[in-house]
């Protein structure tokens, strides 16, 4: 789901100066940068599709440092412009930075600031937040990136309130996306916000992807936690809050663990998690019965108690909140989607097929993913749920 930006008025207001031009778009590209986040830009307003009621955008290719730009697979490019071309874009789109740990060129961050400074919308894909932070344009504002980097974002940039739950967030004249393929969806936001639905439809139809998806990153979070945590003081505290989740606990448990103020506690994990502890925690617990309800025959019952849930109501609620669907809903669009005798192996006998609990009658279908209301700012788009099991949402 996306973080939509209808609280931003002074942003949405604010008119391009000199020669600039809404319709021009300049793509920003680095040495180093993926090709598939590059090329998703260069794809959604480089091709002249107005056979297909898309309206056309006029596109700058700008280098954003001395070439041949170097790219997956040892490709190199040569972009046509340079960094004097961004002068004329109404927006510019910065589709990824080469190594999170390094700082973009001092031009290119020049560049940009003196865009956003004349009114350009300035937008981040997937890693390119971390240029746009790098250049200030990101302080006191929402943003998200890759999950998996989202934390390193918040922990370098902390004056950014970065939120790794959503695929992208618009907030008026700068936007970013999570990974890969949420570039796409920012990229048709733009499209619908300039000229409308249905001209973001026919480009979503040409592109072959949903013109709108439900969810957010939630769906993809592992337990995974930023490496730099590991010498971090935390480290212990959340490690024995993993192995512990079958136990009733709270964040005032983990923060007497850390010998932590509740407040403190807080401001220490966000900066290392990019999260707040309650919301991280009840993720966990959500990801585990997850987990559960894949691997074994333990009732939903069984199963909130086995996750440190106080009833199967709270992990109801929960459940349903980050995967668009109930427990049982779940288990029987898992089991619906695999092979024929693959089944569970009991958790305690560790034997196969010892089947506890009969798969509900509604396995042979997927159950339609729900519309959750969004939390932040505006919405995301409605994604097809019969190709895949329901969407997570990530914990209040």
């Amino acid at each position: 789901m996306s973080h939509d930006s209808t609280a931003a008025p002074e942003a949405a207001a604010r008119k391009l100066s000199g020669r600039r031009r809404k319709e021009i778009v300049a793509v920003l590209l680095f040495s180093g940068g993926p090709i598939f986040e590059s090329s998703i830009p260069l794809s959604v307003f480089g091709i002249d599709r107005q056979d297909a009621g898309v309206p056309r955008y006029r596109l700058l290719v700008c280098a954003g440092e001395e070439g041949p730009l170097r790219t997956t697979g040892g490709l190199e490019l040569t972009a046509p412009q340079g960094l004097e071309a961004i002068s004329r874009a109404g927006t510019v789109v910065v589709p990824a930075w080469r190594s999170i740990t390094s700082p973009p060129p001092e031009e290119a961050l020049d560049a940009l600031r003196r865009a956003h400074e004349e009114g350009a919308r300035i937008v981040g894909l997937c890693t390119g937040a971390f240029v746009l932070a790098a250049a200030g344009l990101l302080d006191g504002r929402p943003a998200t990136t890759h999950w998996m980097y989202a934390p390193t974002l918040a922990k370098r940039y902390p004056s950014v309130h970065v939120d790794p739950r959503e695929l992208f967030v618009d907030d008026g004249d700068v936007l970013t996306s999570a990974g890969t393929a949420a570039g796409i969806d920012l990229c048709l936001h733009i499209v619908r916000t300039d000229h409308g639905n249905e001209a973001a439809g026919a480009l979503a139809r040409r592109l072959v992807v949903p013109p709108r998806r439900a969810g957010g990153q939630e769906r993809y979070l592992d337990r995974s936690l930023p490496e730099e945590i590991g010498a971090d003081p935390l480290a212990e505290v959340v490690a024995w809050a993993l192995e512990h989740l079958h136990e009733q606990f709270d964040v005032e448990t983990l923060a007497a663990r850390a010998y932590m103020s509740r407040r403190t506690f807080d401001r220490r994990f966000r900066s290392l998690t990019g999260s707040a502890p309650l919301q991280w925690l009840i993720t966990q617990r959500v990801l585990q019965a997850q987990r559960l309800l894949e691997t074994s025959d333990y009732s939903v019952d069984e199963v909130a108690g086995r996750c440190g849930f106080r009833s199967p109501v709270a992990l109801r609620g929960h459940f349903r909140r980050q995967l668009g669907s109930s427990p049982a809903a779940y288990r029987a669009a898992y089991r619906a989607r695999r092979p024929q005798g693959d089944r569970p192996v009991d958790p305690e006998s560790g034997a196969e097929g010892a089947s506890r609990v009969p798969a509900p009658p509604e396995a042979a279908a997927l159950p339609p993913e729900s519309a959750v209301p969004y939390q932040t700012r505006r919405t995301a788009p409605p994604m097809p749920a019969a190709a895949s099991l329901p969407g997570q949402r990530s914990a209040p």
